[in-house]
């Protein structure tokens, strides 16, 4: 996780490129003339502000209606009714059973159709195959809410999907809102309210995946909602994480994904729980393409690229992590911590081998774990033996943990102002010194902000000290695994570091065209490719630096464009389907004379003929001093949309694979975030006695490809500027080549 977002351009960017009142361009006119007037859509005609849905009535209605309910042995509905029935007594609710031919259910009162309800109701739960017909009923009962349990949507390929397309309008035209279809009856279990502090919220579009968060319960967790989406025909995943992260008993809101039904309503609920400061954990599936087939089969919707899902939860704060007990852990843990005192990380144990383990784990996965000071090592060997390692991670060699030293050491440990986090693995059980242990650290965990852990590595999980000490404290937070608790850890100091300076990137997207739009918009040739000088025009109508060059049709005008460029020069073939210049001998660097010049004007041209190249001339180019070569470059991903990437370029781009990604909006920080990311960061800071390069320059060309993907929006369907030739400090970035698609 990272830093703020402070805008979308740096601030002599905003200078030059201000925001010039024109009228919205044209995906903007797609949207609604009301939308634009009121601002709450981008320059791309995207929103920027998505309301959060009133689910009070979902969740705790005052009526329900069961439509299809069922008394009859052996009948699927008569469980599932039988359930609504008791949960309906548990939240207080009237519940009214509708169905055409049966005069009572259970032994209550059945009503023939939902129009001859005695009152109007705020949830009614569809058990019939079809939901489709009863949609209109509901709309003209006017109906708050659906559950559509019903299978055979999207899920099941293409017919499903257009069932549920139908089913999706029947509801947008109805004015209800529905969840499902193929959902169930998680959103209707039994939720213990015996328990306090901090709940979890849980999302899941797999009913079974959310099982082991549920289960939480038992562990004295408490459990405020579970939404099942199934295929979110309707309701989505986004519309829950911005209800409950204005919950105030939510603490996490904890999830499983498997396909996000629209890219930028997911970013705009994140960012409310980012403004809010409530964690959002997730298991995303699609990280393979096995795992995004399956996602894709079962639930009907895109699970997206996955690189740009990660970047995209990253870039608002969702902690992703891979399986489901490290989602109730790291979920339990954000919602229970309180706000970290400090990030240093020491280890404290009765084994130095133990201590060595973790401590290894821990360091490899980016926790800080400070040399305790030599006052500190002194103080600790008052009650440690002087032989023993104190510097952390803490080895006390088993004894004093069985009697008072045990607390001192602590105690001592917590109160260093550099240490946030004492973290204490228990690799098994020794009674009775494991018992006292554990003891010792929930007494020292209630009397102190800072946060406690302790890994019960006991395969067995039926001791007293585990089952009755330690989860039966709040304070202590209590890891089965070194892997999970690292992993949490790691989530929590992240999570606040990212909370403690996250800026709304929304709040400063641009709403209007720069007056580059009009120049750019010019230059766009629907359908196809652009010509490097083309694409290049593209650069300069936003401001990016390309060099001195000249687009000529003879050998007698390369002459001249030299003199007038400058010697040495670089010549290159330009044409609108010309990719990849170099693999065909398109590229003469270095010429330092004119009939160098006009010979490599021959030849260029002899080998497009050959090659059946066509061109609309060749480049003459100022040839430019080297630095590091990086790529800048924009996409369009089927969930998000735009996005702008940064990576090391040249000739072995494709090879390395060294990028970053964000999904605009996006600010300052996040683009200087996107260069830490680099395994090749080190390029940028100069190596074997280089000089570092213009970062600055680098970050502006990102932010301002930003902005010409935010207002070409969809219509760029591509952009490539490689390489980008960053120069020395102040020197600034220099776009050799470029290649621009248009949609």
């Amino acid at each position: 996780m990272l830093g703020s977002t402070h805008g979308t351009l740096t601030t002599d960017f905003r200078a030059r490129v201000v925001a010039c009142g024109e009228e919205p361009h044209a995906a903007v006119h797609s949207m609604t003339v009301a939308a634009a007037t009121e601002g709450v859509l981008d320059v791309s005609g995207r929103p920027l502000y998505a309301a959060v849905p009133d689910l009070d009535r979902f969740f705790r209605p005052g009526s329900v209606a069961v439509i299809g309910a069922s008394d009859t042995d052996g009948r699927p509905n008569t469980g599932i009714t039988r359930q609504l029935i008791r949960w309906a007594e548990r939240v207080g609710a009237r519940l009214y059973p509708v169905h055409p031919t049966r005069k009572s259910v259970f032994g209550l009162a059945c009503s023939p159709s939902v129009a001859e309800l005695p009152e109007q109701v705020d949830l009614a739960v569809l058990l019939v195959g079809d939901p489709l017909p009863v949609i209109e009923e509901l709309a003209q009962a006017k109906v708050r809410f659906a559950v559509a349990f019903a299978s055979g949507f999207a899920e099941t390929g293409e017919e499903g999907a257009a069932a549920q397309a139908r089913l999706a309008a029947a509801v947008e035209r109805s004015g209800l809102r529905l969840l499902g279809p193929n959902t169930n009856l998680n959103a209707f279990e039994e939720f213990r309210d015996d328990l306090d502090g901090p709940a979890i919220a849980l999302i899941t579009q797999s009913g079974h995946q959310g099982r082991p968060v549920y289960t939480l319960q038992e562990l004295g967790v408490r459990l405020s909602h579970w939404a099942p989406t199934g295929n979110e025909a309707d309701l989505e995943t986004a519309d829950f994480i911005s209800y409950f992260s204005q919950r105030p008993e939510v603490g996490a809101i904890a999830c499983y994904v498997e396909g996000l039904k629209d890219g930028r309503s997911f970013l705009l609920a994140a960012d409310r729980a980012a403004r809010a400061g409530v964690p959002v954990v997730a298991v995303k599936v699609g990280r393979t393409e096995t795992g995004a087939r399956m996602a894709a089969s079962h639930t009907g919707k895109l699970t997206g690229a996955d690189q740009v899902v990660d970047a995209a939860m990253r870039q608002f704060g969702v902690i992703r992590v891979d399986g489901l007990d490290e989602l109730q852990d790291t979920a339990v843990l954000l919602a229970r911590a309180r706000k970290p005192q400090a990030e240093g990380v020491v280890v404290y144990s009765i084994s130095g081998g133990t201590g060595a383990h973790f401590s290894d784990l821990a360091t490899g996965a980016g926790l800080n774990l400070p040399t305790l000071s030599e006052a500190k090592q002194r103080e600790l060997h008052e009650w440690i033996p002087d032989y023993l390692n104190v510097a952390n991670p803490v080895d006390n060699g088993g004894h004093p943990v069985g009697d008072w030293r045990g607390r001192k050491i602590i105690d001592a440990i917590l109160a260093d102002p550099d240490v946030g986090v004492l973290i204490c693995p228990i690799t098994g059980p020794f009674p009775p010194m494991s018992d006292k242990l554990a003891q010792d650290l929930v007494d020292a965990a209630e009397s102190t902000d800072k946060l406690v852990c302790v890994v019960w590595g006991s395969p067995v999980g039926t001791e007293e000290a585990y089952r009755t000490t330690l989860l039966g404290s709040s304070r202590v937070a209590t890891f089965r695994t070194f892997g999970n608790c690292i992993t949490a850890v790691k989530a929590y100091l992240d999570h606040h570091r990212f909370a403690a300076s996250y800026r709304s990137p929304f709040d400063e997207a641009p709403r209007t065209p720069s007056p580059s739009f009009r120049k750019a918009q010019a230059l766009m040739r629907p359908g196809r490719q652009l010509s490097e000088h083309a694409a290049k025009q593209l650069l300069r109508a936003y401001g990016i630096r390309v060099p001195r060059e000249q687009l000529v049709t003879s050998a007698a005008a390369s002459v001249r464009a030299a003199a007038l460029v400058g010697y040495p020069v670089v010549m290159k073939a330009s044409g609108a389907r010309l990719a990849h210049k170099t693999e065909l001998g398109l590229v003469k660097v270095g010429l330092t004379s004119a009939s160098q010049v006009r010979d490599a004007y021959r030849e260029l041209t002899d080998i497009a003929r050959f090659e059946g190249v066509e061109l609309d001339g060749i480049l003459v180019c100022q040839m430019v001093e080297r630095g590091v070569e990086m790529m800048v470059g924009v996409t369009q991903d089927a969930l998000f949309g735009p996005t702008v990437t940064v990576g090391l370029g040249g000739v072995l781009v494709e090879v390395l694979h060294d990028a970053a990604v964000r999904v605009p909006p996006f600010g300052e920080d996040q683009a200087r975030s996107m260069l830490g990311e680099l395994r090749g960061r080190a390029l940028l800071e100069g190596v074997r006695g280089g000089p570092p390069v213009d970062v600055d320059a680098l970050v502006e060309v990102v932010l301002r490809v930003q902005r010409m993907a935010l207002e070409l929006g969809d219509d760029l369907a591509e952009l490539d500027i490689n390489p980008l030739m960053v120069l020395g400090r102040g020197q600034g970035a220099v776009a050799l080549d470029a290649l621009a698609v248009c949609r």
